[in-house]
C-alpha cells in the first residue's frame, strides 16, 4: 500500500486542474456578459439593431450554455479532479485522458459559441446543441468518468469521502440524461429531429431539464461544498451520517421531480401530481445538505468576520436553502398557476444560479487557485471581499426585481372583469414590468463587475508564479 521510495513521493497531477480553474474564470465573464446583454435587450429591445445573431432568441441559449456548461462545467472539472486526488491520496488515473477532457470540453464550448448565434439549435432547454456536438459531449463525458472512477478505484485510502459520492453521482446521472434526451435523427450536419414526439418529447425534455439542475447544478456543486467548506473553515463536516442520508435521499428524489415543469399541459394529470409530490419531498434532503454545510461552522463563526472566501461559501448555502424552499413551493399546482410563464421563475432560477452555483464556484476557485500556484492566498483579499459584496448586492437586486415583476405579471394576467373579459392586455403587463427589467439589468451588471474583479485578482495571483508541485502523502498499510 505504500511506496518504497519515501524520500521522493509521487506528485499529484494538477496541470489539468490549473487549466480548468483558469478557463472557468474566463467563461464566467463571457457567460455573464451575454446575460447582461440579453437583460439589456429585454429592457431596450432596439439595441440588437435587427441583427439576427444578436437577437434575444439566439443569445439566450448561448447565455445558459455558457454559464452552466462553460463556467459551471469547468469549475466542476477543476474541483472534482482536485478533490478526488486529495481525498483518495493518489494521482489522477490516466492524466493524459484527463487533459483530453480539457481540450474536448473547450471544443464543445467553442462549437456552442459559434453554432447557437447562427441559429443551429434543437430547441430543447439546456440541450440546444446539435447532434455532432452532442456526440463530442458524450465522448468527453465517458473519458471524464474513466478518469474520475479510475482514480477512486486506485485510491490509497479505503474510505470514499462523501464529496466523491456527489461528484460520482453527478457524472453518472448527467451521462444518462444527456444520452436519453439527445436521441435524435440527423437530416444534415446542422439539423436533426428528436427521436420522441409530442408529449413524450416534453416529458423526456423536462426529465432531463430538471435533473440537469438536480445533478449538474446541485449534486456536483454539493461535492465542492463538502470539501471546500471544511477545508476553508478548518473544521470537520458537522455530521457525516447526515451527509450520507442527504446523498441517498437527494439522488433518489430528484429523478422524479421533472413533471412539475409541465403543470396544466397535455401531460397526464397523475404524472403532474407525482412530479409535485416528489418536489415537495425534495425539500427535506436539500435542507439536510444546507444545514450540514452551515453547521460545519459551529464553533468557528468568528472566522466569517475576516475570511471573505468563507463568506462566499456560506452565503452560497443560504441561497441554496432559499432556492430549494422556493422550488418545491412553486411546484404546488395552485402556486404554479400564478407563477408559470412569469419572471418569478426567472428569479427562482437565478437565485440558484447566481446565489448557489456562482458563489460556491467562486469561493472554491478562490481557495483552489492560489494553492495550485504555490501561494498562501489570493493577491488581494480586499478585492475578494469587494467581489463578495458587489456580487451579493447584484443577486439581491436581480431576484427581488424578478419576484415582484413575476407576481405582478401573474396577477395581471388572471385579473378579469365581471363579464369575464381580461382587465389588462398582455402589452400592459410588459409595460408594467419595465422598471423591474432595468433593476435586473443593474443587478446583472454588478454581478459581472464582481467577476471582472475576480479575473484581475486571479491574473495578479498567478503572474510570475510557478505551478506548485503537491506531493502525495505516504499512506501506511494500517491507514489504508
Amino acid at each position: 500500500m505504500h511506496s518504497n521510495d519515501t524520500s521522493n513521493p509521487p506528485e499529484y497531477s494538477d496541470t489539468v486542474v490549473r487549466a480548468f480553474a483558469l478557463v472557468a474564470v474566463l467563461w464566467g465573464i463571457v457567460g455573464m456578459l451575454v446575460g447582461v446583454v440579453i437583460a439589456a435587450e429585454l429592457t431596450w429591445p432596439e439595441i440588437s439593431l435587427g441583427i439576427p445573431w444578436l437577437s434575444y432568441g439566439r443569445l439566450r441559449p448561448l447565455h445558459t450554455n455558457a454559464v452552466i456548461f462553460a463556467f459551471g462545467g469547468c469549475a466542476l472539472f477543476a474541483t472534482s479532479y482536485h478533490v478526488v486526488q486529495r481525498t483518495c491520496q493518489t494521482r489522477l488515473f490516466m492524466p493524459g485522458l484527463a487533459m483530453f477532457t480539457f481540450i474536448g470540453w473547450q471544443m464543445v464550448i467553442l462549437a456552442a459559441a459559434i453554432s447557437l448565434p447562427l441559429g443551429f439549435t434543437q430547441g430543447k432547454e439546456y440541450a440546444e446543441l446539435e447532434w455532432p456536438i452532442d456526440i463530442l459531449i458524450g465522448v468527453v463525458w465517458v473519458a471524464y468518468a474513466v478518469v474520475f472512477f479510475g482514480t477512486v478505484g486506485t485510491r490509497k485510502i479505503r474510505h470514499i469521502y462523501v464529496a466523491n459520492w456527489f461528484f460520482g453521482a453527478f457524472i453518472i446521472a448527467v451521462a444518462l440524461l444527456h444520452i436519453v434526451n439527445s436521441a435524435a435523427i440527423p437530416v444534415s450536419l446542422t439539423k436533426s429531429y428528436s427521436a420522441y414526439a409530442g408529449v413524450q418529447d416534453a416529458m423526456v425534455q423536462w426529465w432531463y431539464g430538471h435533473n440537469a439542475v438536480g445533478f449538474f447544478l446541485t449534486a456536483g456543486f454539493l461535492g465542492m461544498m463538502y470539501y471546500y467548506i471544511p477545508k476553508q473553515a478548518g473544521r470537520p463536516v458537522y455530521s457525516y451520517r447526515l451527509s450520507i442520508v442527504h446523498f441517498w435521499a437527494l439522488i433518489f428524489t430528484y429523478m422524479w421531480a421533472g413533471p412539475h415543469h409541465l403543470h396544466y399541459t397535455a401531460l397526464p394529470d397523475w404524472v403532474q401530481s407525482v412530479g409535485m409530490i416528489f418536489s415537495l419531498v425534495l425539500l427535506a434532503p436539500s435542507w439536510g445538505g444546507m444545514i450540514n454545510g452551515i453547521m460545519t461552522l459551529s464553533g468557528a463563526w468568528h472566522k466569517l468576520r475576516d475570511d471573505p472566501i468563507l463568506k462566499f461559501l456560506i452565503v452560497s448555502l443560504s441561497f441554496y436553502g432559499m432556492s430549494t424552499f422556493e422550488g418545491p413551493m412553486m411546484s404546488i399546482k395552485t402556486v404554479n398557476a400564478l407563477s408559470h410563464y412569469t419572471d418569478w421563475t426567472v428569479g427562482h432560477v437565478h437565485s440558484g444560479a447566481l446565489g448557489w452555483v456562482g458563489m460556491i464556484s467562486m469561493g472554491s476557485l478562490y481557495h483552489l487557485i492560489p494553492r495550485m500556484f504555490g501561494k498562501d492566498k489570493m493577491f488581494s483579499m480586499r478585492a475578494v471581499e469587494l467581489h463578495f459584496w458587489i456580487a451579493t448586492i447584484g443577486i439581491v437586486l436581480y431576484i427581488a426585481a424578478m419576484w415582484i415583476a413575476g407576481v405582478m405579471q401573474g396577477l395581471m394576467w388572471r385579473a378579469v372583469n365581471a363579464d369575464g373579459t381580461l382587465v389588462y392586455s398582455f402589452v400592459e403587463s410588459v409595460k408594467a414590468s419595465y422598471p423591474f427589467y432595468v433593476i435586473r439589468f443593474g443587478g446583472g451588471l454588478l454581478y459581472l463587475g464582481g467577476m471582472l474583479i475576480m479575473a484581475w485578482n486571479v491574473v495578479m495571483t498567478v503572474k510570475g508564479a510557478k505551478p506548485a508541485t503537491a506531493r502525495i502523502p505516504m499512506v501506511t498499510v494500517a491507514q489504508a
